[in-house]
């Protein structure tokens, strides 16, 4: 069966197989069926460290030696398109500046490359990551290569601690985080499959909220071939998303303006299967420690609830 590759590999059609059969959950096709579709997918049936997960706080383990994330604060131009199976942002070929990604549980440079954002259809769901079972809305995910063992991110995509993908849930709230206006500002020019236009000045580091605790855990890509090439860190906090940007979003559409198929939505995986993967924090669980006080960021007093994420 023959495979196009698109964007380098990360988003994947195949021949004579619709994006609506991929995403279809009713036991035959969609992810669970992407093994079957062809031989070089077998990681996303057989694969023991798949992603997404739902992620339970009492089993996180606290690793005093993760450090604080660093994200390069420059601006960068790019392209933003509807692939027809995705909303993706990609950084122009001819960046000179690259924003690099250091610090955390990464023992490398990575050299950020694209983001990509997951919805839903409904409120209720949309994310690929979920807290206790909780889903978001939506899902953004920031993508880069290891650029001090790699030369370019397909090449890292199937190599080992090739790529890291930092991961913001998005909750629903009256103001949005302003970077993420940048990018939705244009989604009424990406209507239809194969759309793209041109946006300047994105603040990469500026799409993150002001904390600096997270979750880390070693995955895979989230779509076909889904390659177990990930270290994934969520931040452990949200960022906000309007209503109306939730519904330029579902505006989106697979197809182009003559045969627009189906929407673009609901373009998440279910989370996968952690097979005893440690995920590690360096929020410290130990209370003792902050004496009359509650614990940092999501944490708070509620011992890291689902819940918590909605008080912001």
């Amino acid at each position: 069966m023959r495979v196009h590759l698109i964007r380098l590999g990360l988003i994947v059609a195949v021949s004579g197989v619709s994006w609506e059969e991929w995403w279809t959950y009713d036991g035959i096709s969609g992810p669970a069926f992407w093994g079957l579709i062809n031989p070089e997918w077998s990681l996303c049936n057989k694969g023991r460290r798949q992603s997404p997960v739902n992620l339970e706080p009492e089993k996180l383990l606290f690793d005093p030696n993760l450090r604080f994330l660093h994200i390069d604060k420059h601006r960068i131009n790019g392209l933003i398109s509807n692939t027809g199976h995705s909303v993706i942002f990609t950084v122009e070929n001819e960046t000179r500046h690259h924003i690099n990604i250091t610090g955390g549980p990464l023992s490398y440079k990575y050299q950020f490359h694209e983001i990509h954002i997951h919805y839903g259809l409904h409120d209720q769901f949309g994310s690929e990551h979920a807290i206790n079972g909780y889903s978001f809305p939506a899902e953004i995910q920031i993508f880069g290569f290891n650029s001090q063992l790699y030369s370019n991110f397909s090449e890292a995509l199937h190599k080992a601690q090739g790529i890291v993908s930092i991961s913001l849930l998005l909750q629903l709230g009256d103001l949005s985080n302003p970077e993420l206006r940048i990018l939705t500002e244009e989604l009424e020019n990406i209507k239809y499959g194969g759309a793209e236009m041109p946006v300047n000045r994105l603040s990469v580091r500026g799409l993150l909220p002001d904390t600096d605790y997270y979750m880390t855990y070693d995955g895979s890509t989230t779509a076909p071939a889904c390659y177990e090439t990930v270290t994934w860190i969520i931040i452990n906090k949200p960022i906000y998303i309007t209503k109306q940007q939730l519904h330029a979003l579902r505006r989106l559409m697979q197809g182009d303006a003559r045969h627009p198929k189906a929407p673009l939505g609901n373009n998440f995986r279910p989370p996968q299967p952690l097979h005893h993967r440690a995920v590690r924090t360096n929020i410290d669980f130990d209370l003792s420690k902050y004496p009359g006080k509650t614990c940092p960021s999501m944490h708070r007093d509620m011992h890291y609830k689902a819940k918590s994420w909605t008080q912001y």
